[in-house]
């Protein structure tokens, strides 16, 4: 029984990162956009195909985002009240935006970036999505008790 709900966790909290991704995350790189808080080559909703598949830049974003999602839903999926929106505000600010700074440019061989503005805007749009991803496992109905 607990495989079971496992599972159906996993995939609920990866609907849920996938809509945050499309949603809440673009959402607000749009509105940093017209703030002019990032360059104007970094639209949001990128259809620029990325490589090895060539897919949109914003389909792989959001499966990325997905899998995010599936994650923390395994670990934050338990906590209650106002607990569970912080959580998923804070892990969703901090753990990607670790990872696209640090871990990503070190995959694909690319240098390191300055951390500062990177974090402030990495934090930002990434807490928006956690926001998001923790409101869409919810409305889901993909909370455990």
């Amino acid at each position: 029984m607990q495989t079971v709900s496992t599972i159906r966790l996993l995939a609920l909290g990866f609907l849920a990162g996938f809509a945050a991704t499309l949603i809440f995350h673009q959402s607000v790189w749009y509105l940093l956009n017209l703030a002019e808080a990032l360059p104007p080559n970094r639209p949001a909703w990128p259809l620029t195909p990325v490589p090895p598949l060539d897919i949109p830049s914003i389909i792989s974003k959001a499966f990325w985002g997905g899998l995010w999602g599936a994650v923390l839903a395994l670990f934050l999926a338990r906590i209650q009240g106002a607990t569970y929106w912080v959580a998923w505000i804070v892990v969703g600010a901090v753990a990607p935006s670790l990872v696209a700074m640090y871990i990503v440019p070190l995959i694909k061989g690319l240098p390191i970036g300055p951390f500062w503005p990177r974090a402030g805007i990495a934090a930002i749009v990434n807490g928006a999505w956690g926001l998001g991803a923790g409101l869409f496992l919810w409305g889901l109905g993909g909370t455990r008790t």
